[in-house]
């Protein structure tokens, strides 16, 4: 709670990030990220059957829990009074009706052609990076074959990182919007932030597969059909969320973005 209130901490920006921290300009200023950076803890630390670990584990849920308690205390709710069974059936109805979405079907379409894909491509991938190692070592004069290395493992890294996170930030989003209807129009909407990420991620998958598409001309037709998928969930995310867009994400809407630490 002390750390909650330094004012270098910004207050909310893990709510509507990508949680690619390895990739953030933020992470100093981000209590989740301060708060669970475990670069320098041992493997054995992180391992689930270590009694530290679980004792470690344990604690972090207890202060969650006062943490929620003191919070629903604040605004007059009693959680140990609440039917959980009426929430857990009003939970279940949401996430349903959520699934059955066009936006949810087709995010999770898209992740598992996108798994497909990487399976059926893989060969071309290792082929393309020994053909470029041999480039490199015999230093050709024509082309630069560790920069477009460089650039083929960021596209497979950023179009692997969102792809199943446009399901999970659609669901989010998809979740809340029945939720926001009875809430007060003051407050931010939840479901915009949400639809907001997987935009972004959109973005960046589009251009990711794009730029894939320079080095693997051969895949045209394939890359094509993913390119026009990624369009067309956008198309639609922005017409389910109109105000998505627009939605200022704490930090990252806020702030000059600071040189990565």
């Amino acid at each position: 709670m002390e750390l909650a209130t330094d004012p270098k901490y910004i207050s909310g920006i893990y709510n509507y990030c990508d949680r690619w921290c390895e990739r953030c300009p933020f992470t100093s200023r981000c209590l989740n990220y301060v708060s669970t950076d475990d670069r320098s803890v041992s493997a054995e630390a992180r391992d689930v059957s270590n009694q530290d670990f679980r004792d470690k584990l344990g604690e972090t849920f207890e202060t969650t829990i006062e943490m929620l308690k003191d919070m629903a205390n604040e605004c007059g709710v009693d959680l140990d009074n609440l039917d959980h069974e009426e929430l857990d059936r009003e939970r279940a109805l949401q996430k349903a009706q959520a699934e059955s979405h066009i936006l949810a079907e087709v995010s999770k379409k898209y992740a598992s052609d996108v798994n497909k894909w990487f399976e059926i491509e893989d060969q071309i991938l290792l082929q393309r990076g020994e053909q470029l190692i041999r480039e490199f070592e015999l230093q050709l004069p024509d082309g630069n074959p560790e920069e477009e290395a460089m650039s083929i493992k960021d596209c497979v890294e950023v179009i692997r990182w969102y792809q199943y996170q446009l399901h999970v930030k659609l669901m989010r989003a998809l979740m809340h919007s029945d939720i926001e209807e009875i809430l007060d129009d003051e407050y931010p909407s939840d479901a915009d932030g949400s639809a907001k990420v997987a935009l972004i991620g959109m973005d960046r998958s589009i251009a990711a597969w794009s730029r894939l598409l320079e080095h693997f001309p051969s895949k045209t037709d394939d890359i094509l059909n993913h390119l026009l998928t990624l369009d067309r969930m956008r198309k639609k995310t922005e017409l389910e969320y109109p105000n998505a867009r627009g939605f200022v994400r704490p930090g990252f809407d806020t702030e000059s973005s600071p040189v990565a630490q």
